[in-house]
């Protein structure tokens, strides 16, 4: 029977190390103190201590933006839907808990973005939500009618969808913001 009590032990030990593993991975990626009780089994006070030892401050306050308008204007939908791509794209190859997989697809998308010298618009945060909103069916991935590349839409989009880079809004690509979508 002692064996067993420390057989169990030892895995909760082991357990609450990979979860303080995965919660230090996500706050040094910027995840917000919400993603970390979602997506850890630590206690809330053991996230606010790691927080601060890891960041060196207290993790920001206020509720996560819940509203799928934001994904969907001009830049942020690009944005979205080159993660949300990379995601899916990744969801198929490799056999990875939910966590781990977006961990992997927003590094690809941060190193995407980092590369061209455009500033990444989608945090971490955002990212894990717009997962959480795909799997709701609150949004989804529709092809564009011209282009065929698939981009973040509401569920019931028009099959004639035409996405911004196809047809980019009036004032698209005049900013002087630097690191901003530039269209020639």
């Amino acid at each position: 029977m002692s064996t067993n009590v420390a057989k169990a032990r030892v895995k909760s030990v082991l357990n609450e190390s990979r979860q303080i593993e995965r919660a230090a991975v996500l706050i040094r990626m910027g995840a917000r103190m919400q993603v970390l009780e979602s997506e850890t089994t630590l206690s809330y006070e053991r996230l606010i201590r790691l927080y601060k030892e890891i960041a060196g401050k207290s993790p920001s306050k206020g509720q996560l933006p819940f509203s799928t308008d934001w994904f969907l204007t001009w830049q942020e939908n690009i944005h979205s839907s080159l993660f949300l791509n990379i995601y899916e794209y990744l969801s198929k190859g490799l056999d990875l808990d939910a966590v781990e997989l977006l961990i992997r697809a927003y590094r690809l998308y941060d190193e995407q973005v980092t590369t061209t010298a455009i500033a990444p618009l989608l945090s971490f945060t955002r990212a894990w939500r717009l997962v959480k909103f795909v799997d709701a069916g609150m949004l989804t991935r529709t092809r564009c009618a011209r282009c065929g590349g698939q981009f973040v839409t509401e569920l019931y989009e028009s099959r004639h969808f035409i996405c911004g880079l196809c047809h980019p809004p009036a004032r698209a690509g005049k900013s002087r913001v630097a690191g901003a979508l530039m269209l020639h």
